[in-house]
């Protein structure tokens, strides 16, 4: 007689993965946000192997391949084998090199904003929802008083007075400040809707009947936070995580093309928009916006159908 062979029973997170793994937009997607990523973490490499930098004025080093408004020569903004998507007007910039430095910059302030606003929300929103009381209701007021804020005018106006704290105006600022103060205002005015909804799931799972009995067995409210709340506020968290941060590129993007975020010569994003848009670049070059502005389309649409994916393999109900 045979035993029939054991039933393999499927983890909660094994589940998820074989249903992100079957949505083949998600993974698709994943793969294009870890390129992006890649690009930006070997960078450094990247550059060494091409043998360019995103700090070299070719129109100084190399005036023959520029006209005397300073606009590369050669057709399509300079691209040629030397130069793979061309030369910037004006100071004569390589694009490759400073595209991919430009993608490193962005991506690292932005996974940085949202690395503390998710704490930041994990701190205030469980804090809210499970202490609850006067807790609940302080949080509450101050995330109600900082939604009031218009975020985008705010971050304009805010990062000359962050800035200003590090630095003397008669001084240059460096790099490193402005890096911070995109960081600090981002998340200043960032925490508050994640802080919401951990809020609420936290106030939703205060009631269950695995809480009551973790109070009742003595135990104390940091280990009840931290061994049964924290564990089931994963899948919220990791859906609203990737839609933060495709938020926070575009939102450090505008500030560096509104001028008030990174500047030259350190490569940013939102930096080449701006020089795309100044009127030298749009008479002259116009396919100097096609690469940093396909790239930003790619990297958002990508990671916000990767969000899409991720909700949808915890939650398959809410699949389309």
């Amino acid at each position: 007689m045979t035993n029939p062979g054991k039933i393999e029973g499927r983890s909660p997170g094994r589940l998820v993965w074989l249903r992100f793994r079957r949505d083949r937009t998600g993974v698709i997607s994943a793969y294009v946000v870890g390129f992006f990523f890649l690009i930006g973490l070997l960078a450094p490499l990247i550059s060494t192997l091409y043998g360019k930098n995103p700090y070299t004025v070719y129109a100084d080093e190399r005036p023959e391949l520029f006209d005397s408004a300073g606009v590369p020569v050669k057709p399509n903004g300079g691209i040629s084998g030397e130069f793979w998507f061309g030369l910037e007007p004006g100071n004569g910039y390589d694009v490759f090199t400073k595209l991919i430095y430009g993608i490193r910059t962005s991506l690292m302030i932005s996974v940085a904003v949202t690395l503390a606003v998710v704490v930041t929300g994990i701190l205030l929103g469980v804090a809210a929802g499970y202490l609850g009381g006067r807790t609940d209701y302080f949080i509450g007021r101050v995330i109600d008083f900082l939604l009031a804020f218009p975020a985008q005018l705010f971050f304009i106006a805010s990062m000359p007075v962050v800035v200003s704290l590090f630095v003397s105006p008669r001084d240059e600022t460096p790099t490193y400040v402005r890096v911070l103060a995109l960081i600090l205002v981002q998340w200043f005015l960032g925490w508050m809707g994640l802080g919401r909804i951990l809020r609420g799931t936290s106030l939703a799972l205060r009631e269950r009947e695995f809480i009551e009995a973790a109070k009742v067995s003595g135990a104390s409210p940091w280990r009840i936070i931290s061994k049964e709340i924290l564990p089931n506020l994963v899948t919220p968290l990791l859906v609203q995580g990737t839609y933060l941060l495709p938020n926070f590129v575009t939102a450090e993007a505008a500030l560096s093309y509104l001028g008030v975020g990174i500047v030259e010569p350190t490569p940013d994003w939102g930096q080449m928009f701006a020089k795309a848009s100044t009127q030298l670049v749009m008479e002259n070059d116009i396919t100097y916006m096609f690469f940093p502005g396909v790239s930003m389309i790619i990297f958002v649409v990508a990671f916000n159908l990767l969000g899409d994916s991720v909700r949808d393999a915890f939650d398959p109900k809410t699949a389309r």
